[in-house]
């Protein structure tokens, strides 16, 4: 089976937001909703990205390239968000910017039940871990929410998620190949 990839205009708005505030590091989880962004990140020579086997190493290596003076994001899907929550701590008890960007899963036209549970859970653990949740229904909103979230994380110096719902990605859908 093969996942199909469906048009991204906003990983091209989301790609200039990141380049204009400076952000010289990416890591990420492998994940199709984030294909497009994190093909135009790789083929970057002005940024460094990192493929992680799980998403709470991008956590410590946003702190550690801020700390190196560099400005990182974090992608990652909702079901990974589960797995970062002890890791967020590390960025809010030493008062570390955070920027992440999440694809959701669980919610509009979505074909898979076990996404759901973690789906719903997202923006509450986020907010438990005092993580601004910037919400993106549409490719009209995403430029305003981007510029806001870089600010919000490297001149506030905030954790902040720009989450991207399920609606804006497309309806995934899988093909035999």
């Amino acid at each position: 089976m093969n996942h199909s990839q469906p048009l991204q205009p906003w990983a091209d708005i989301l790609y200039r937001a990141l380049k204009h505030a400076g952000v010289r590091q990416a890591c990420y989880v492998p994940d199709s909703g984030h294909g497009r962004l994190i093909e135009l990140l790789r083929s970057d020579a002005d940024v460094s990205t990192s493929v992680l086997t799980t998403e709470e190493e991008g956590v410590a290596i946003a702190a550690g390239a801020w700390l190196g003076g560099h400005r990182a994001v974090l992608l990652m899907q909702s079901s990974g968000v589960g797995n970062c929550i002890n890791m967020l701590s590390l960025a809010l008890m030493c008062q570390l910017p955070l920027l992440t960007i999440v694809t959701m899963r669980g919610e509009w036209a979505e074909f898979n039940p076990w996404q759901v549970p973690m789906g719903r859970a997202t923006a509450p653990a986020l907010s438990l871990m005092d993580v601004t949740t910037l919400r993106v229904e549409t490719v009209e909103d995403v430029e305003e929410a981007a510029a806001s979230a870089v600010t919000l994380a490297f001149d506030g110096g905030q954790r902040v998620a720009l989450v991207l719902s399920q609606r804006l990605l497309g309806r995934k859908q899988w093909v035999a190949q």
